[in-house]
């Protein structure tokens, strides 16, 4: 059905790779209660710290109740606007039996006890976060509610199946006696965890599948939220960071008596590579710099170029690389097609471009650190930290804050490993930022991504073979060694490798080719957001040259997925597919399966007379499974269609000498307001099914449906990213 937004209720806030890494443990019942009992060293001294300040009722890592009745909830999840704060909120809130406004949410600290059980590591990254919390986080607080029961009945001597629980107290219906959880906290400290936790049936659900008010709304827009970048400590000092603008080159001069006769300057400290200015304000560090005119040797990349890289990645294509799936005889199939289509699909570098830029800000001293940041990591940035100053990581504390936009940039620390090496040169606190030229400029990127796609139709329009080889970097390969696997990276075929349609003759390959001038990481929608605009084009392409219907032939490809068949169908009817348009209008559709969701989107554009791309209107069905926060869903699409869209008209890094050429928003382009298409999403969840992801999910279907609308408005079929000056549209 159609999404319709029911009344809101109040809420308040006070003060992997999954591909890669899924495989190795997945989250259950036993996970949270044996984990994270006494024995860690965070958890003994929370213990000591709860008995000095009378909160005496922490049944787990993730729930805190003082005997005034206050409840926190710590979050192992980094909230940087995708809404996890609430939706995980939710679900503890759920089981514990109290509702959304009367807990406080607090950033959990680096530490084992949060370690995620899917990732193996403490990490906000994946569209993972719901999903790997589905059942954990639900027993976590159900483990607490049966505690806070058994105490209750305990001192009434009644049995604990006659006791209920809402709002925050425990009841016996029969006697009318009830109990504040803040008056059962020293008696259900005492009690045992349950050896079987009994989580409360969906059709008793009163917060999950509900629309409270995000708990970070309020903060948010009073001003108090607390971003990495707003942190302030006694004492502290800020600098301003500048790298060499080649990656692999080296600082070979600056003028540190100019940068330090600067009013306000106190300090100037150097790495190899980068120099930092540090200053009583950021106006005196950002002078200060200017000042210190650094010098530099450029290093082995200095002469790169965009057409460099790309030219190597052309020609390393050309080479068969590590099979990723073969299925039938792919080679046989396509010799034997009555049509074939060869093509080329290239995406470009992409720059993260979150609104709030690097910053860290670290106190380094002989026994130990501390550190205050937004980070996807926090356990990688402790290690970070440790490797910088030697430090044993159990000295360091990492104090997460909410992040200004992460999008997979925060899912590496190297930035934060950088500032500690500064850092650790002077004594006081210090505050290091990038600026937004540095932020971008310095940024580690989305990879270049070069596909040969080979396709083939029989003469009755059904595919026959299906070759497709993508060449690019290996992320996993530095970010998560241990995930390569003979040779493949897991993620850069994703979306390639399982796909929604039956193609009985399927062979996917990788070539590994690695830029030498800059460093790649993650971006939003991974492997997916990469593959499924290569296969979605494809598609488009086979079922025009079938001539069927675009959406009619994805039907049919995917006739053995009721869920798929499920989402097209509701867009078809959503969208009004094919309906008559207006001369220049196109409509164009995308079917994915993507972090274990399923959803078909179809856009409508018109392309002006000029070659001026108007984005008219985007309809997404969505199946997600079970539904925790049905508007943290619906936003989640919209940002992420809105971030892809935005990617897939004006994004691209390009280098020249070496150097990132885009330096800011005026020449990496961001969507303007006017430019948004009216988006409508479509829940069509389905409440037995496994539970999906969604913060990514957006963001894949995004290219694939522009690029389909757009032949389908001019008649021209575009490959490479991104496509606004391709039509003709001028500067963008």
């Amino acid at each position: 059905m159609t999404y319709k937004r029911p009344e809101t209720q109040s809420g308040l806030l006070p003060a992997s790779r999954r591909a890669l890494l899924g495989a190795a443990v997945k989250g259950g019942g036993g996970f949270l209660l044996s984990a994270f009992l006494p024995g860690l060293p965070l958890l003994q001294a929370a213990r000591a710290q709860d008995t000095a300040t009378g909160v005496v009722f922490r049944p787990n890592a993730f729930i805190r109740i003082t005997p005034q009745g206050a409840v926190t909830f710590i979050m192992r999840y980094a909230e940087m606007g995708q809404g996890i704060y609430t939706g995980i909120s939710m679900l503890l809130a759920e089981e514990l039996g109290v509702t959304l406004d009367q807990v406080t949410v607090e950033a959990a600290p680096a530490d084992p006890a949060y370690v995620d059980s899917v990732a193996g590591e403490e990490e906000t990254g994946g569209s993972s976060s719901t999903r790997d919390s589905w059942v954990p986080l639900r027993e976590a607080g159900a483990a607490a509610r049966m505690m806070l029961v058994a105490a209750a009945a305990q001192i009434w001597g009644v049995p604990e199946a006659a006791c209920q629980t809402r709002n925050g107290q425990v009841f016996h219906p029969d006697s009318g006696w009830s109990l504040s959880y803040g008056a059962l906290t020293e008696a259900a400290a005492r009690q045992p965890v349950p050896a079987k936790v009994v989580l409360k049936s969906p059709s008793d659900f009163l917060v999950i599948g509900t629309n409270p008010r995000r708990l970070d709304t309020k903060a948010k827009t009073n001003g108090s939220a607390q971003f990495g970048i707003d942190v302030q400590v006694p004492g502290m000092k800020i600098g301003r960071i500048m790298a060499c603008p080649v990656k692999g080159g080296h600082l070979t001069g600056y003028d540190r008596v100019a940068a330090l006769a600067v009013p306000g300057v106190v300090d100037v400290v150097t790495l190899p590579d980068a120099l930092a200015v540090i200053g009583e304000h950021m106006w005196a560090a950002i002078k200060g710099l200017d000042a210190a005119a650094p010098q530099w040797d450029y290093g082995p990349n200095a002469a790169t170029s965009s057409s460099d890289i790309i030219a190597r990645m052309k020609a390393a294509s050309d080479q068969s690389g590590v099979v990723a799936l073969k299925a039938g005889n792919a080679e046989y199939a396509l010799k034997q097609a009555h049509t074939r289509i060869d093509a080329v699909y290239e995406l470009p570098f992409l720059a993260h471009a979150a609104l709030e830029p690097i910053n860290t800000t670290l106190h380094i001293r002989p026994d130990g650190a501390d550190v205050w940041v937004g980070t996807q990591v926090p356990g990688r940035a402790r290690q970070e930290v440790a490797d910088a100053t030697g430090l044993k990581p159990e000295t360091i504390a990492v104090h997460n804050h909410l992040i200004g936009g992460g999008f997979g940039r925060r899912l590496d620390s190297n930035s934060i490993g950088q500032a500690a090496r500064f850092a650790k040169q002077v004594p006081y606190p210090v505050k290091l930022i990038w600026t937004r030229k540095e932020d971008m400029t310095h940024d580690q990127f989305r990879p270049y991504y070069y596909d040969r796609v080979s396709a083939g139709l029989t003469q009755d329009g059904a595919i026959s073979g299906w070759h497709h080889r993508t060449t690019g970097s290996a992320v996993t390969a530095r970010w998560y060694p241990e995930g390569m696997q003979g040779g493949l990276d897991p993620d850069a075929v994703e979306g390639a490798t399982q796909t929604p349609y039956n193609l009985p003759d399927h062979l996917v390959e990788f070539v590994r080719d690695e830029p030498a001038a800059v460093t790649t990481l993650w971006w939003r929608g991974v492997g997916p957001t990469h593959n499924v605009f290569v296969v979605e084009s494809m598609i488009d392409e086979l079922a025009h040259q079938a001539a069927q219907d675009p959406l009619a032939f994805r039907k049919t490809l995917s006739a053995h997925q009721p869920r798929a068949l499920k989402v097209l169908n509701e867009v078809e009817k959503q969208s009004g597919w094919g309906k008559s348009l207006p001369p220049g209008h196109g409509m164009g559709v995308a079917l994915h399966y993507s972090f274990q969701t399923w959803a078909a989107t179809v856009l409508e554009v018109a392309v002006e007379g000029d070659g001026q791309i108007r984005l008219i209107q985007a309809h997404s069905a969505v199946d997600c499974g079970p539904v925790v926060f049905p508007d943290g869903i619906v936003a989640q699409i919209q940002g992420g269609l809105i971030f892809g869209l935005t990617m897939a008209l004006y994004n691209e890094i390009t280098l020249k000498n070496g150097r990132v050429e885009q330096t800011n928003f005026h020449n990496y382009r961001m969507m303007r307001l006017n430019e948004a298409p009216d988006i409508q999403v479509h829940l069509v969840s389905d409440p037995d099914a496994e539970i999906g992801g969604i913060g990514e999910v957006g963001t894949v279907a995004a290219a694939p449906a522009l690029a389909n609308a757009l032949f389908a408005a001019t008649g021209k079929r575009l490959r490479r990213i991104p496509f606004a000056r391709q039509m003709g549209g001028g500067k963008v």
